[in-house]
């Protein structure tokens, strides 16, 4: 059997994705998943998304890690899925879809920058030198002096693997403040264990504890290896985030069709 692939990338985060709203096929197998995620043999990406009918929504977004394992909430890809569905023929300026952290709200504007809306944060604990909280996906932020010169792929493989984390994985995020409404991201990804350019649960975590207001609205510009996203949000108290938005790029690669056969399903 024929399948047609399609691969989108949100600020040099890469994803290949299936429309699967009429269901032709079986969910693709963990082994096959991977093979197609893989950069040397197979198409190559950080994640892999299947994008299902839904009574209620307007889709079901389903994400894989390039590890062929089912991945919890990923924010680049939520914005990519959204301009996969405008471009599939969903042509809508906003959108509400179901994922595995719950109900999500994205946008698309007249220049195509999609914009996601995460779920609200009300827990950001503070350990010894770095912060933990959950945007969909568990994070740890550190914040660093040089960002740019660290080795993200050794510090931050050190940290998911820790006796703390290596159960269950955590992503590593490492930040540096460039001004006061403007830092500088660099991530380290469970799922695909290695450096991606960007990452959007990463980014809004990152922006969330960078926050300059003590209480009220932000904003702030995250530069990445991938390019910028944007990150707004409410705060209010401490550790209480709402109406939590982040907006960038999502742009079409290419398509391409593969042949699959039983074992691939």
């Amino acid at each position: 059997m024929n399948l047609k692939l399609h691969k989108y990338q949100g600020a040099g985060n890469d994803f290949i994705l299936l429309d699967n709203r009429e269901a032709k096929t079986n969910i693709l197998s963990e082994k096959k998943i991977k093979e197609l995620c893989d950069r040397h043999f197979g198409i190559g990406a950080d994640g892999l998304m299947i994008m299902n009918a839904k009574d209620d929504y307007d889709f079901e977004m389903i994400y894989y890690n390039s590890d062929g394992r089912v991945g919890s909430m990923c924010g680049n890809g939520g914005r990519c899925i959204t301009r996969f569905a405008y471009d599939s023929g969903i042509k809508k300026s906003s959108f509400k879809f179901f994922a595995v952290d719950g109900d999500h709200e994205s946008t698309i504007d007249f220049e195509k920058k999609v914009s996601l809306k995460m779920i609200d944060v009300n827990q950001v604990d503070f350990l010894l030198n770095h912060y933990l909280l959950n945007t969909g996906s568990p994070h740890y932020v550190k914040f660093v002096p040089d960002v740019y010169n660290l080795d993200v792929v050794k510090e931050g493989s050190a940290i998911r693997f820790s006796k703390d984390f290596s159960e269950n994985g955590v992503n590593v995020n490492f930040v540096q403040t460039i001004s006061e409404d403007e830092i500088y991201v660099r991530t380290y990804e469970r799922g695909v264990e290695d450096e991606t350019l960007s990452c959007g649960t990463g980014v809004t975590a990152s922006a969330l504890v960078a926050a300059h207001n003590d209480n009220g609205f932000n904003a702030v510009c995250v530069r990445t290896k991938g390019g910028k996203l944007q990150v707004e949000f409410e705060k209010s108290g401490e550790n209480n985030f709402t109406n939590i938005w982040l907006s960038g790029p999502a742009e079409f690669v290419f398509q391409t069709t593969i042949e699959i056969n039983k074992d691939d399903v």
